[in-house]
């Protein structure tokens, strides 16, 4: 009889675990980055693939053709964004990224609920982005992930 009661209990609360709670119908779909800023771009990319075996996914350069934006793919969907550390910051760390299904509703939603957003604009990776502020001052990136993105390009390109 108690194996009975202990079954119907964990059927009950499974039932109840997978009920829609009001985070799942938050627009909020994935962790997608994390940024940081190196003292070496060059030399970070070499850490972080041939050490840590993360494949660069794509690299953004400056007029002189240094690299100054590189994402490097940890997972099919994650990635860590390296970018050069100006001279008067130390490297570290400087965002992170959410993905959204929709930019304009996330964006919305979250002014509803008080948060200072950030007028939405396309990025250098072609991916539409807005920031936002958390109450320590970190700053989190909210980027929808279109066809044309790049960072929506490597995610179909991984194997």
């Amino acid at each position: 009889m108690r194996s009975l009661v202990v079954f119907v209990a964990g059927i009950l609360v499974g039932i109840l675990a997978m009920q829609p709670s009001a985070a799942q119908s938050d627009p909020v779909l994935a962790l997608n980055h994390v940024g940081i800023t190196v003292k070496n771009v060059e030399e970070a990319v070499n850490f972080y693939t041939r050490t840590m075996g993360f494949r660069e996914a794509f690299t953004l350069r400056d007029q002189a053709g240094k690299p100054n934006l590189v994402y490097l793919q940890i997972s099919r969907n994650t990635f860590l964004e390296l970018a050069p550390a100006p001279p008067d910051r130390p490297a570290g760390f400087t965002h992170f990224g959410l993905q959204v299904g929709d930019l304009k509703t996330t964006a919305a939603q979250l002014k509803q609920r008080n948060a200072k957003i950030e007028e939405s604009r396309t990025g250098r990776t072609n991916a539409p982005l807005t920031n936002l502020t958390d109450l320590d001052g970190l700053r989190v990136e909210l980027l929808e992930l279109t066809p044309d993105s790049l960072q929506r390009k490597a995610m179909d390109g991984w194997k």
